[in-house]
């Protein structure tokens, strides 16, 4: 080989455009921050009373005496068996809470307590109340909800039936775990912005899909109807879809929400396919007698991935904050449930109070934290569908 002949040059590695977006979207620190949060939130929903500081029958309904408690506060509970002819009730009050769980304690704040012979001794807790408790005795077997000798019911009771909590983030005004309810309340925002991104890109897509492909007077009329959802504020149309369905709940809620999302997928859809409608390999799927819906199931709508993910991520935050919304006024998620829309009413309720700021703040805190990791997620993929972009940017 001669000396002045010029190396080889490296053949570049041909890569699926699925490879560049993949690099695009893991070089974008900010949409990777909010993709890490979005999964945190997801394990944490998906987890739910496993990962609970307050996972006992009384976290729903709250301990009274604890009520409007600030951060860091910590508490001894007695935990006391409940009758027989209680249950039934409780169990019908904890429902959304516990899932069925049969409540067989509830929990009571005591100041300190003491075991004498096959007794235990209660002194009382000192909350705001200015009716002072008496001190009360109840026997080992009372408490432990069980017969036993003493010196067993005594170790029953000292291990499991005295249990000293904090609450890292306070307690609201029924004297429930803030931390837990905030968890809890994942659930409830992951679940309707599902469900609602889900419910937008079926109808959205069929909508979109038969104005673009079809076009004429079916292009005119659904555009039509676009226009004019379109022209209504969502937080109004969802007040309206909820009063219209007569009822008020979780699934009320996501429904109605969903509902009010499809004109953004729609017209996205439409757009992309008064563009690819005329292209060569639609023009060859005619010529070869195949069917409408299948051109438009198996080989149009498959290009328009990129632009749907991206519009279904900022759906997800749009439907966060209407559920949110549509909760703070009392026409969403009902209580009990730990809505943090519904959270933040009740916080409101509180200002001018000492508890009233964090009460407001961290549930509002949550909502703005989910609904930026969404928006950031959002943004992250569509420069990463940007085939201009360049890798390391």
């Amino acid at each position: 080989m001669p000396a002045s002949a010029a190396p080889a040059r490296a053949v570049p590695i041909a890569r699926a455009p699925g490879y560049y977006v993949r690099q695009r979207l893991l070089q974008n620190r900010p949409a990777m921050l909010g993709l890490g949060f979005i999964l945190l939130c997801a394990l944490v929903a998906l987890a739910g009373y496993w990962v609970l500081p307050d996972n006992s029958p009384d976290a729903n309904n709250g301990v009274v005496q604890l009520q409007k408690e600030p951060p860091g506060f910590t508490a001894t509970l007695l935990r006391l068996p409940l009758p027989d002819s209680a249950r039934p009730a409780a169990d019908n009050a904890l429902r959304t809470w516990q899932q069925g769980r049969e409540p067989r304690f509830r929990d009571a704040p005591i100041g300190s307590y003491r075991i004498v012979g096959d007794s235990v001794l209660i002194e009382p807790y000192q909350n705001h109340s200015a009716l002072a408790e008496l001190p009360k005795r109840y026997s080992l077997a009372e408490v432990a909800g069980r017969p036993g000798s003493a010196a067993e019911l005594s170790q029953l009771v000292e291990q499991q039936h005295i249990v000293r909590r904090t609450y890292w983030l306070g307690t609201d005004k029924a004297g429930r775990d803030e931390l837990s309810r905030l968890l809890l309340g994942t659930r409830i925002s992951l679940g309707i912005g599902l469900v609602a991104v889900l419910i937008s890109l079926a109808l959205g897509m069929l909508v979109g899909a038969l104005a673009g492909y079809v076009g004429g007077w079916v292009d005119s009329l659904l555009l039509g109807v676009m226009t004019v959802v379109w022209s209504i504020p969502g937080i109004m149309l969802v007040i309206a879809i909820s009063l219209a369905l007569d009822s008020r709940g979780v699934w009320t809620s996501f429904i109605a929400v969903g509902l009010t999302m499809w004109v953004d997928v729609a017209r996205v859809v439409r757009g992309q396919m008064l563009g690819l409608r005329e292209k060569t390999f639609v023009e060859a799927g005619r010529v070869l007698g195949l069917p409408q819906s299948r051109l438009i199931m198996w080989h149009l709508l498959p290009n328009m991935t990129g632009p749907l993910i991206v519009i279904a991520t900022s759906n997800f935050a749009a439907a966060i904050l209407l559920e949110a919304g549509l909760s703070f006024l009392g026409l969403g998620v009902q209580p009990p449930a730990p809505s943090w829309g519904l959270m933040v009413n009740e916080g409101f309720q509180l200002l001018g109070t000492e508890a009233g700021l964090w009460l407001t703040l961290l549930p509002g805190l949550a909502i703005s934290l989910l609904v930026l990791s969404f928006n950031l997620l959002g943004n992250g993929l569509r420069d990463a569908y940007d085939p201009k972009t360049p890798l390391g940017s």
